[in-house]
């Protein structure tokens, strides 16, 4: 039987729910109303849902007109694709986009070219050029802010500016990103910012499409027109009061990755870290087991009462090599045995013993694979 869980160590991938985001939360169920309806119920939702419109314009640098809210950072991201359709002629995207991106660009937008990466996990701005010289124009371009595997920040401005010189549009996924770094979309200088409330211990169900101002916008669905007509559909205003409440809340900092890296660093030096050496969240830790598949390990860790995540992606419970650590031409045990450990706003240094405990125990145990 799985032992209770004493540490969890998978903020990446969702952050629980902060006690204050939960509270506006459970305030706005028991308050009902449709945002868009005129009566009293309709205006008290309304005024939850601008309030944290305002709290979130504030917390990027944005105006609040300029924020439309989606159910996530995926459907924030498809908004932004659709949105410039009208005016772009071609789209790149950088081979680590998350699969929101990878997955529905060559669909959503035939002719779509994958921007390739550096071996350090930095897309290649040297390729950037000369495909944006080669594609047809203006080009939608999109990067995101940092990686949800490897934690690796990408070099955004040097992006924007070469964007910005080929008369494109950039589209800078912020979601792993938002909580953990600041985010200004000013100083990132892109047409169109993605951010998620469950990455920063908001509720689930709420994400937002953040716009430049003048940046187009062609709406592919029809509906009530809410949002300002850019996302039709009767909003979830209970996950966006909590999500109002989350962005208040102060950033990440790197006390428990780096005790956890230290300690890795001493006790296994066989266990590689990917991106030590480059710009990385501060929260983010991928490290490489030498001797054990990821898929084997994350339930090993389960198994002691420890969360983490597979550092390739999941769907549906199934881990495949790591499409991220390939376009990186990291070797091959690395896109099999990569693990990711990932802190936030409720962790502490006893989810870090606990986690290097289940490791000690991990590593002890016959090896299953070689590299």
């Amino acid at each position: 039987m799985a032992r209770a869980m004493t540490a969890y160590c998978d903020h990446n991938a969702g952050s629980p729910v902060r006690p204050e985001a939960l509270e506006a939360l459970r305030r706005a169920l028991s308050l009902g109303g449709n945002p868009s309806s005129v009566h009293r119920a309709g205006r008290a939702a309304r005024a939850l849902m601008e309030d944290a419109r305002e709290h979130l314009a504030g917390a990027v640098n944005a105006h609040p007109e300029n924020i439309a809210f989606a159910s996530g950072a995926t459907e924030a991201l498809h908004l932004a694709i659709e949105a410039a359709r009208g005016e772009a002629r071609s789209f790149l995207y950088s081979a680590i986009e998350h699969d929101a991106v990878a997955d529905h660009a060559p669909r959503a937008w035939p002719g779509a070219q994958a921007i390739p990466v550096t071996g350090a996990g930095i897309v290649d701005l040297a390729a950037l050029e000369r495909m944006l010289a080669d594609a047809a124009k203006p080009a939608l371009v999109a990067v995101m802010l940092a990686n949800n595997e490897t934690g690796i920040v990408q070099p955004i401005g040097e992006v924007a500016r070469r964007v910005r010189e080929a008369g494109g549009l950039l589209l800078v996924d912020a979601a792993q990103a938002f909580g953990k770094i600041p985010v200004d979309v000013v100083a990132l200088d892109a047409a169109y910012v993605v951010v998620s409330s469950h990455k920063i211990g908001g509720p689930p169900g709420a994400g937002a499409l953040i716009l430049a101002p003048g940046a187009p916008f062609r709406s592919a669905q029809g509906g009530g027109g809410q949002e300002r007509g850019r996302r039709p559909g009767t909003e979830n205003v209970p996950a966006i009061a909590g999500f109002g409440v989350a962005v208040r809340a102060p950033v990440v900092v790197s006390e428990f990755r780096d005790a956890f890296e230290r300690a890795l660093r001493a006790r296994w030096p066989a266990i590689e870290l990917v991106g030590a050496t480059a710009p990385r969240l501060p929260n983010t830790s991928l490290f490489v087991l030498p001797h054990m598949k990821a898929e084997t390990a994350v339930i090993a860790f389960d198994l002691a009462g420890v969360c983490v995540s597979a550092g390739a992606a999941c769907s549906s419970g199934k881990v495949r090599s790591s499409r991220v650590l390939e376009a990186m031409g990291a070797p091959h045990h690395w896109c099999t045995n990569a693990v990711r450990a990932s802190f936030g706003w409720n962790s502490t240094r006893a989810d870090v013993d606990a986690l290097l405990a289940a490791l000690e125990r991990i590593m002890a145990r016959t090896p299953e694979l070689t590299p």
